[in-house]
Protein backbone atom coordinates (compact mmCIF):
# COMPACT_ATOMS: atom_id res chain seq x y z
CA UNK A 1 0.00 0.00 0.00
CA UNK A 2 0.37 3.33 -0.88
CA UNK A 3 1.58 5.89 2.06
CA UNK A 4 0.50 9.64 2.21
CA UNK A 5 3.91 11.24 2.41
CA UNK A 6 4.86 9.47 -0.84
CA UNK A 7 2.09 11.81 -2.10
CA UNK A 8 3.87 14.89 -1.99
CA UNK A 9 1.79 16.87 -0.63
CA UNK A 10 1.78 20.60 0.93
CA UNK A 11 2.58 20.78 4.20
CA UNK A 12 -0.11 21.45 6.03
CA UNK A 13 -2.53 19.01 4.75
CA UNK A 14 0.47 16.63 5.44
CA UNK A 15 0.74 17.73 8.86
CA UNK A 16 -3.40 17.58 9.39
CA UNK A 17 -2.67 13.61 8.52
CA UNK A 18 -0.41 13.00 10.09
CA UNK A 19 -2.22 14.75 13.52
CA UNK A 20 -4.68 11.95 12.76
CA UNK A 21 -2.73 8.86 12.26
CA UNK A 22 -3.16 8.54 8.71
CA UNK A 23 0.28 6.88 7.16
CA UNK A 24 -0.92 4.16 4.56
CA UNK A 25 -3.96 4.46 2.04
CA UNK A 26 -6.72 2.82 1.23
CA UNK A 27 -7.08 1.23 -2.35
CA UNK A 28 -9.78 3.93 -3.10
CA UNK A 29 -7.52 6.46 -1.90
CA UNK A 30 -4.93 5.58 -3.98
CA UNK A 31 -6.87 5.59 -7.12
CA UNK A 32 -8.85 8.30 -6.73
CA UNK A 33 -6.29 10.53 -6.52
CA UNK A 34 -4.06 10.98 -9.74
CA UNK A 35 -8.02 10.27 -11.56
CA UNK A 36 -8.99 13.50 -9.85
CA UNK A 37 -6.48 15.52 -10.14
CA UNK A 38 -6.49 14.75 -13.78
CA UNK A 39 -8.90 17.51 -14.23
CA UNK A 40 -11.57 14.72 -15.88
CA UNK A 41 -15.06 13.73 -14.41
CA UNK A 42 -14.30 10.77 -12.38
CA UNK A 43 -16.63 8.05 -10.96
CA UNK A 44 -15.59 6.14 -7.90
CA UNK A 45 -17.27 2.86 -7.15
CA UNK A 46 -15.93 0.98 -3.75
CA UNK A 47 -17.55 -0.99 -0.51
CA UNK A 48 -18.69 1.40 2.08
CA UNK A 49 -16.38 1.79 4.95
CA UNK A 50 -13.24 1.90 2.43
CA UNK A 51 -12.60 5.53 3.28
CA UNK A 52 -14.11 7.26 -0.25
CA UNK A 53 -14.41 10.80 1.79
CA UNK A 54 -10.76 11.05 2.18
CA UNK A 55 -10.50 9.71 -1.31
CA UNK A 56 -12.45 12.31 -3.04
CA UNK A 57 -11.49 15.44 -0.57
CA UNK A 58 -7.69 14.76 -0.02
CA UNK A 59 -6.54 15.73 -4.15
CA UNK A 60 -9.50 18.73 -3.36
CA UNK A 61 -7.84 20.16 -0.72
CA UNK A 62 -4.45 19.76 -1.79
CA UNK A 63 -5.35 21.62 -5.06
CA UNK A 64 -7.75 24.41 -3.01
CA UNK A 65 -6.09 27.81 -2.76
CA UNK A 66 -6.71 30.67 -0.80
CA UNK A 67 -8.76 33.09 -1.73
CA UNK A 68 -10.81 35.78 -0.80
CA UNK A 69 -14.07 35.42 -2.76
CA UNK A 70 -17.57 35.13 -1.33
CA UNK A 71 -18.65 32.47 -3.34
CA UNK A 72 -17.64 28.44 -3.11
CA UNK A 73 -15.65 27.26 -5.25
CA UNK A 74 -16.26 23.22 -4.36
CA UNK A 75 -19.68 22.30 -3.61
CA UNK A 76 -20.09 18.30 -2.13
CA UNK A 77 -23.69 16.96 -2.28
CA UNK A 78 -24.45 14.45 0.27
CA UNK A 79 -28.10 12.32 1.11
CA UNK A 80 -28.32 12.85 4.53
CA UNK A 81 -28.28 15.66 7.68
CA UNK A 82 -25.96 13.24 9.88
CA UNK A 83 -23.78 13.11 6.58
CA UNK A 84 -23.49 16.77 6.18
CA UNK A 85 -22.32 17.18 9.68
CA UNK A 86 -19.83 14.13 9.39
CA UNK A 87 -18.52 15.47 6.47
CA UNK A 88 -17.64 18.90 7.78
CA UNK A 89 -15.89 18.19 10.65
CA UNK A 90 -14.26 15.31 8.57
CA UNK A 91 -13.26 18.24 5.94
CA UNK A 92 -11.89 20.63 9.43
CA UNK A 93 -9.79 17.66 11.09
CA UNK A 94 -8.00 17.42 7.85
CA UNK A 95 -7.42 20.83 6.99
CA UNK A 96 -6.88 21.53 10.27
CA UNK A 97 -3.63 24.05 9.12
CA UNK A 98 -5.08 25.21 5.84
CA UNK A 99 -7.21 28.14 6.13
CA UNK A 100 -10.52 27.00 4.67
CA UNK A 101 -13.56 28.15 5.56
CA UNK A 102 -16.27 25.37 5.54
CA UNK A 103 -19.90 25.19 5.84
CA UNK A 104 -22.82 23.02 6.02
CA UNK A 105 -26.20 23.43 4.64
CA UNK A 106 -29.05 20.95 5.46
CA UNK A 107 -32.95 20.69 6.21
CA UNK A 108 -34.57 21.16 9.35
CA UNK A 109 -33.07 24.10 10.76
CA UNK A 110 -33.55 27.76 10.50
CA UNK A 111 -32.44 28.70 6.85
CA UNK A 112 -31.50 32.56 7.46
CA UNK A 113 -29.12 31.66 9.20
CA UNK A 114 -27.70 29.19 6.68
CA UNK A 115 -28.19 32.63 4.55
CA UNK A 116 -26.06 34.88 6.75
CA UNK A 117 -23.07 32.21 7.00
CA UNK A 118 -23.23 32.11 3.24
CA UNK A 119 -23.04 35.73 2.75
CA UNK A 120 -20.18 36.13 4.93
CA UNK A 121 -18.60 33.37 2.41
CA UNK A 122 -16.98 30.18 1.79
CA UNK A 123 -14.73 27.86 0.25
CA UNK A 124 -16.40 24.30 0.46
CA UNK A 125 -20.40 24.40 0.69
CA UNK A 126 -21.58 20.60 1.84
CA UNK A 127 -25.15 20.37 1.40
CA UNK A 128 -28.33 18.15 1.28
CA UNK A 129 -30.13 18.70 -2.26
CA UNK A 130 -33.74 20.03 -0.93
CA UNK A 131 -31.94 22.76 1.01
CA UNK A 132 -29.53 24.03 -1.37
CA UNK A 133 -32.08 24.42 -4.04
CA UNK A 134 -33.86 26.41 -1.68
CA UNK A 135 -31.18 28.42 -1.26
CA UNK A 136 -30.58 28.76 -4.86
CA UNK A 137 -34.34 29.86 -5.33
CA UNK A 138 -33.49 32.63 -2.85
CA UNK A 139 -30.54 33.88 -4.52
CA UNK A 140 -28.59 33.04 -1.25
CA UNK A 141 -25.87 31.60 -2.53
CA UNK A 142 -24.46 31.15 -6.07
CA UNK A 143 -21.62 28.91 -7.56
CA UNK A 144 -20.26 31.31 -10.57
CA UNK A 145 -16.69 30.04 -9.43
CA UNK A 146 -17.45 26.65 -8.22
CA UNK A 147 -15.37 24.33 -10.30
CA UNK A 148 -15.25 20.77 -8.43
CA UNK A 149 -19.06 19.26 -7.51
CA UNK A 150 -19.15 16.47 -5.83
CA UNK A 151 -21.61 14.34 -5.38
CA UNK A 152 -21.49 11.18 -2.51
CA UNK A 153 -23.68 8.30 -2.10
CA UNK A 154 -26.21 9.25 -5.35
CA UNK A 155 -27.44 5.84 -5.39
CA UNK A 156 -29.62 6.84 -1.45
CA UNK A 157 -30.02 10.61 -3.27
CA UNK A 158 -31.89 8.89 -6.21
CA UNK A 159 -33.74 6.33 -3.98
CA UNK A 160 -35.38 9.45 -1.46
CA UNK A 161 -36.23 11.06 -4.97
CA UNK A 162 -33.86 14.26 -5.20
CA UNK A 163 -34.11 13.57 -8.80
CA UNK A 164 -35.72 16.83 -9.23
CA UNK A 165 -33.39 18.81 -7.13
CA UNK A 166 -30.43 17.59 -8.22
CA UNK A 167 -31.35 18.48 -11.82
CA UNK A 168 -32.16 21.96 -11.10
CA UNK A 169 -28.75 22.36 -9.19
CA UNK A 170 -26.56 21.16 -11.87
CA UNK A 171 -28.33 23.90 -13.96
CA UNK A 172 -27.45 27.03 -11.55
CA UNK A 173 -23.20 25.32 -11.72
CA UNK A 174 -20.87 26.49 -14.15
CA UNK A 175 -20.69 24.49 -17.45
CA UNK A 176 -16.98 24.29 -17.13
CA UNK A 177 -16.77 21.95 -13.97
CA UNK A 178 -15.32 18.86 -13.05
CA UNK A 179 -17.96 16.21 -11.67
CA UNK A 180 -16.55 13.62 -8.95
CA UNK A 181 -19.05 10.86 -7.98
CA UNK A 182 -18.88 8.64 -5.45
CA UNK A 183 -21.47 5.52 -4.67
CA UNK A 184 -21.45 2.12 -3.29
CA UNK A 185 -22.82 1.12 -6.22
CA UNK A 186 -24.10 1.14 -9.94
CA UNK A 187 -27.87 1.11 -10.73
CA UNK A 188 -29.85 2.10 -13.98
CA UNK A 189 -30.36 5.31 -12.60
CA UNK A 190 -27.25 6.44 -12.13
CA UNK A 191 -26.12 5.59 -15.35
CA UNK A 192 -28.60 7.88 -16.79
CA UNK A 193 -27.64 10.67 -14.47
CA UNK A 194 -24.28 9.56 -15.40
CA UNK A 195 -24.98 10.45 -19.18
CA UNK A 196 -26.95 13.22 -18.49
CA UNK A 197 -24.22 15.40 -16.39
CA UNK A 198 -21.06 13.11 -16.92
CA UNK A 199 -18.52 14.22 -19.66
CA UNK A 200 -16.27 11.16 -21.04
CA UNK A 201 -15.67 9.95 -17.08
CA UNK A 202 -12.93 7.80 -15.30
CA UNK A 203 -14.14 5.39 -13.63
CA UNK A 204 -12.81 3.86 -10.71
CA UNK A 205 -13.64 0.91 -9.49
CA UNK A 206 -12.24 -1.23 -6.38
CA UNK A 207 -14.65 -4.21 -5.52
CA UNK A 208 -18.12 -5.43 -6.77
CA UNK A 209 -20.31 -3.94 -4.74
CA UNK A 210 -21.54 -7.42 -4.25
CA UNK A 211 -18.25 -8.61 -2.31
CA UNK A 212 -18.05 -9.04 0.82
CA UNK A 213 -15.25 -7.26 3.18
CA UNK A 214 -13.34 -10.58 4.24
CA UNK A 215 -12.82 -9.24 7.56
CA UNK A 216 -16.50 -9.59 8.93
CA UNK A 217 -18.37 -12.79 10.16
CA UNK A 218 -21.28 -13.52 9.11
CA UNK A 219 -24.19 -15.67 10.62
CA UNK A 220 -28.17 -15.69 10.69
CA UNK A 221 -30.70 -17.27 12.51
CA UNK A 222 -34.43 -18.62 11.37
CA UNK A 223 -37.16 -16.40 13.28
CA UNK A 224 -41.13 -16.77 12.99
CA UNK A 225 -42.01 -12.83 13.56
CA UNK A 226 -40.85 -9.30 14.77
CA UNK A 227 -41.53 -10.28 18.61
CA UNK A 228 -39.66 -13.35 19.05
CA UNK A 229 -36.71 -11.19 16.68
CA UNK A 230 -36.85 -9.05 19.38
CA UNK A 231 -36.59 -11.68 22.06
CA UNK A 232 -33.72 -12.85 20.31
CA UNK A 233 -31.83 -9.68 20.02
CA UNK A 234 -32.65 -9.07 24.06
CA UNK A 235 -31.16 -12.51 24.61
CA UNK A 236 -28.08 -12.26 22.31
CA UNK A 237 -27.45 -8.17 23.56
CA UNK A 238 -27.31 -9.57 27.28
CA UNK A 239 -23.96 -10.29 27.03
CA UNK A 240 -22.66 -7.04 26.75
CA UNK A 241 -18.76 -7.92 27.13
CA UNK A 242 -19.17 -9.76 23.23
CA UNK A 243 -22.17 -7.12 21.83
CA UNK A 244 -20.17 -3.83 23.12
CA UNK A 245 -21.12 -1.84 20.79
CA UNK A 246 -24.47 -3.41 18.46
CA UNK A 247 -26.00 -1.49 15.15
CA UNK A 248 -29.70 -2.99 14.62
CA UNK A 249 -30.95 -1.95 11.25
CA UNK A 250 -35.25 -2.25 10.77
CA UNK A 251 -37.00 -2.06 7.70
CA UNK A 252 -38.86 1.18 8.43
CA UNK A 253 -39.55 4.01 11.07
CA UNK A 254 -42.46 2.16 12.76
CA UNK A 255 -40.38 -1.37 13.25
CA UNK A 256 -37.99 1.20 14.96
CA UNK A 257 -40.69 2.65 17.54
CA UNK A 258 -41.71 -0.81 18.04
CA UNK A 259 -38.51 -2.38 18.84
CA UNK A 260 -37.81 0.65 21.09
CA UNK A 261 -41.25 0.26 23.01
CA UNK A 262 -40.30 -3.56 23.44
CA UNK A 263 -35.95 -3.35 24.44
CA UNK A 264 -37.20 -0.34 26.78
CA UNK A 265 -38.19 -2.05 29.95
CA UNK A 266 -34.79 -4.20 29.94
CA UNK A 267 -32.33 -1.63 28.04
CA UNK A 268 -33.89 1.84 27.99
CA UNK A 269 -30.76 3.97 28.71
CA UNK A 270 -28.43 1.49 26.50
CA UNK A 271 -30.53 2.44 23.42
CA UNK A 272 -30.70 5.11 21.08
CA UNK A 273 -32.88 5.30 17.76
CA UNK A 274 -32.50 7.12 14.89
CA UNK A 275 -34.95 7.84 11.99
CA UNK A 276 -36.53 10.15 9.57
CA UNK A 277 -39.29 11.15 11.98
CA UNK A 278 -36.57 12.19 15.19
CA UNK A 279 -35.82 15.80 15.26
CA UNK A 280 -32.61 16.88 13.67
CA UNK A 281 -31.24 17.74 17.59
CA UNK A 282 -32.18 13.88 18.61
CA UNK A 283 -30.87 12.35 15.72
CA UNK A 284 -27.64 14.14 16.42
CA UNK A 285 -27.39 13.63 20.01
CA UNK A 286 -28.70 9.51 19.40
CA UNK A 287 -24.99 9.42 16.63
CA UNK A 288 -23.10 11.10 19.28
CA UNK A 289 -23.94 9.09 22.16
CA UNK A 290 -23.12 6.31 20.43
CA UNK A 291 -20.13 6.41 19.02
CA UNK A 292 -18.89 7.87 21.88
CA UNK A 293 -20.04 4.44 23.45
CA UNK A 294 -22.13 5.94 25.82
CA UNK A 295 -24.88 3.75 24.47
CA UNK A 296 -23.72 0.28 23.04
CA UNK A 297 -27.17 0.21 21.04
CA UNK A 298 -28.30 2.10 18.13
CA UNK A 299 -31.64 1.12 16.29
CA UNK A 300 -31.44 2.98 12.59
CA UNK A 301 -32.86 2.35 9.75
CA UNK A 302 -31.39 2.08 6.10
CA UNK A 303 -30.96 5.61 5.05
CA UNK A 304 -30.39 6.83 8.13
CA UNK A 305 -27.47 5.03 9.19
CA UNK A 306 -26.10 4.86 5.31
CA UNK A 307 -22.24 6.19 4.74
CA UNK A 308 -21.85 7.09 8.72
CA UNK A 309 -18.27 6.54 9.94
CA UNK A 310 -19.17 4.88 13.04
CA UNK A 311 -16.07 3.81 14.95
CA UNK A 312 -15.41 0.06 16.71
CA UNK A 313 -18.80 -1.17 15.96
CA UNK A 314 -18.73 -4.68 17.23
CA UNK A 315 -21.44 -6.48 15.43
CA UNK A 316 -24.52 -5.37 12.82
CA UNK A 317 -27.58 -6.95 13.78
CA UNK A 318 -30.24 -7.18 10.42
CA UNK A 319 -33.77 -7.85 12.34
CA UNK A 320 -34.97 -7.68 8.58
CA UNK A 321 -33.71 -9.24 5.14
CA UNK A 322 -33.20 -6.01 2.86
CA UNK A 323 -35.21 -6.33 -0.22
CA UNK A 324 -32.26 -5.80 -2.34
CA UNK A 325 -28.87 -7.36 -1.72
CA UNK A 326 -26.84 -4.13 -1.87
CA UNK A 327 -28.36 -2.76 1.30
CA UNK A 328 -27.39 -6.00 2.87
CA UNK A 329 -23.59 -4.65 1.84
CA UNK A 330 -23.86 -1.52 3.12
CA UNK A 331 -25.37 -2.29 6.07
CA UNK A 332 -23.05 -5.08 7.31
CA UNK A 333 -20.27 -2.48 5.80
CA UNK A 334 -20.77 -0.07 9.34
CA UNK A 335 -18.74 -3.11 11.62
CA UNK A 336 -15.16 -4.29 10.24
CA UNK A 337 -14.42 -0.58 9.24
CA UNK A 338 -10.38 0.43 9.24
CA UNK A 339 -9.25 -3.36 8.97
CA UNK A 340 -10.75 -4.59 12.11
CA UNK A 341 -13.00 -7.67 12.64
CA UNK A 342 -16.44 -7.23 13.19
CA UNK A 343 -19.84 -9.94 13.18
CA UNK A 344 -22.99 -9.63 11.25
CA UNK A 345 -26.12 -11.32 12.36
CA UNK A 346 -28.92 -11.82 10.32
CA UNK A 347 -32.86 -12.54 11.32
CA UNK A 348 -34.83 -13.88 8.58
CA UNK A 349 -38.32 -15.39 8.45
CA UNK A 350 -39.73 -18.04 6.24
CA UNK A 351 -41.42 -14.90 3.84
CA UNK A 352 -37.42 -13.52 3.68
CA UNK A 353 -35.33 -16.73 2.75
CA UNK A 354 -36.12 -15.96 -1.05
CA UNK A 355 -34.20 -12.55 0.07
CA UNK A 356 -31.55 -14.26 1.79
CA UNK A 357 -30.56 -16.31 -1.03
CA UNK A 358 -30.46 -13.55 -3.11
CA UNK A 359 -27.99 -11.58 -1.23
CA UNK A 360 -26.09 -15.28 -0.93
CA UNK A 361 -26.10 -15.47 -4.97
CA UNK A 362 -24.45 -11.41 -5.08
CA UNK A 363 -21.47 -12.36 -2.56
CA UNK A 364 -21.07 -15.96 -4.41
CA UNK A 365 -21.20 -17.64 -0.90
CA UNK A 366 -24.04 -18.55 1.51
CA UNK A 367 -24.76 -17.11 5.15
CA UNK A 368 -24.30 -19.34 8.26
CA UNK A 369 -27.35 -20.43 9.54
CA UNK A 370 -26.84 -21.27 13.33
CA UNK A 371 -30.03 -22.57 15.49
CA UNK A 372 -32.43 -20.92 17.45
CA UNK A 373 -31.57 -20.81 21.31
CA UNK A 374 -33.83 -23.22 23.10
CA UNK A 375 -34.21 -20.72 25.61
CA UNK A 376 -35.96 -18.45 24.05
CA UNK A 377 -39.51 -17.32 23.77
CA UNK A 378 -41.40 -17.72 20.57
CA UNK A 379 -43.76 -15.40 20.60
CA UNK A 380 -47.22 -15.88 19.06
CA UNK A 381 -47.90 -12.12 19.19
CA UNK A 382 -48.01 -10.30 15.31
CA UNK A 383 -47.60 -7.17 13.90
CA UNK A 384 -50.16 -5.68 12.21
CA UNK A 385 -48.54 -6.04 8.87
CA UNK A 386 -47.82 -9.60 9.97
CA UNK A 387 -51.34 -10.19 10.87
CA UNK A 388 -53.45 -12.13 8.10
CA UNK A 389 -55.86 -9.89 6.17
CA UNK A 390 -59.22 -11.29 6.46
CA UNK A 391 -61.31 -11.05 3.39
CA UNK A 392 -64.98 -12.01 2.98
CA UNK A 393 -65.59 -13.91 -0.07
CA UNK A 394 -68.55 -13.50 -2.14
CA UNK A 395 -70.92 -16.03 -1.63
CA UNK A 396 -73.73 -15.77 -4.36
CA UNK A 397 -76.03 -18.28 -2.41
CA UNK A 398 -76.17 -15.70 0.62
CA UNK A 399 -79.50 -13.68 1.09
CA UNK A 400 -78.86 -10.19 1.92
CA UNK A 401 -80.70 -10.96 5.42
CA UNK A 402 -78.16 -13.56 6.25
CA UNK A 403 -75.64 -10.82 5.37
CA UNK A 404 -76.91 -8.10 7.70
CA UNK A 405 -75.49 -7.91 11.03
CA UNK A 406 -77.13 -6.76 14.66
CA UNK A 407 -76.68 -3.27 13.73
CA UNK A 408 -78.37 -3.24 10.64
CA UNK A 409 -81.23 -1.17 10.26
CA UNK A 410 -83.90 0.50 7.71
CA UNK A 411 -83.28 3.78 5.99
CA UNK A 412 -85.81 6.20 7.33
CA UNK A 413 -88.29 7.36 4.78
CA UNK A 414 -86.66 10.80 4.21
CA UNK A 415 -83.44 9.19 3.67
CA UNK A 416 -85.12 7.10 0.76
CA UNK A 417 -86.08 10.04 -1.57
CA UNK A 418 -84.32 10.69 -4.50
CA UNK A 419 -81.95 13.90 -4.67
CA UNK A 420 -83.86 16.17 -7.49
CA UNK A 421 -81.41 19.08 -6.88
CA UNK A 422 -82.60 22.69 -4.94
CA UNK A 423 -85.97 23.70 -4.90
CA UNK A 424 -85.98 26.58 -6.92
CA UNK A 425 -84.37 24.42 -9.58
CA UNK A 426 -87.63 22.70 -9.62
CA UNK A 427 -89.97 25.41 -9.49
CA UNK A 428 -87.98 26.94 -12.72
CA UNK A 429 -88.78 23.71 -14.47
CA UNK A 430 -92.32 23.63 -13.65
CA UNK A 431 -93.02 26.84 -14.46
CA UNK A 432 -90.98 26.90 -17.39
CA UNK A 433 -90.96 23.37 -18.77
CA UNK A 434 -87.45 22.74 -18.44
CA UNK A 435 -84.65 23.90 -16.09
CA UNK A 436 -83.30 27.68 -16.17
CA UNK A 437 -79.67 28.62 -14.39
CA UNK A 438 -80.42 30.91 -11.41
CA UNK A 439 -79.53 34.51 -11.13
CA UNK A 440 -79.09 35.06 -15.13
CA UNK A 441 -80.88 37.90 -15.85
CA UNK A 442 -79.34 38.74 -19.37
CA UNK A 443 -81.18 35.33 -20.42
CA UNK A 444 -84.33 36.88 -18.42
CA UNK A 445 -84.25 39.98 -19.86
CA UNK A 446 -84.07 38.25 -23.66
CA UNK A 447 -86.67 35.53 -22.95
CA UNK A 448 -89.33 39.30 -21.70
CA UNK A 449 -88.40 40.57 -25.38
Amino acid sequence: MKHFKELGLKTPLQNGLDDLGFDTMTPIQEEAFPAILSGRDVIGIAQTGTGKTLGYMLPLLHELKYSESLDPRYLILVPTRELVVQVVEQIEAYAKYINVRVIGVYGGTNINTQKKALGDGCDIVVATPGRLYDLIVAQSVKFKFCKKVVIDEVDVMLDLGFRFQLNNIFDHLPTKRQNIMFSATMTDDIEEFIRSFFSNPLKVSIAVSGTPLENIEQSSYPVPNFYTKANLLMHLLSDATVFSKVLVFVPNKKSADRLQEVMAPHYGKEIAVIHSNKTQNYRLRSIELFDSGTCRILIATDVMARGLDLSKVSHVINLDVPRFPENYMHRIGRTGRAEQKGKSILFFTEDEAQNKKDIETLMNQPIEVLPFPEDVEISKQKTPEESPVLREIHNPHKTMEEERGDSFHEKKDKNKKENLGGSYRREIAKKYKKPKTRGDKNANRRRKK
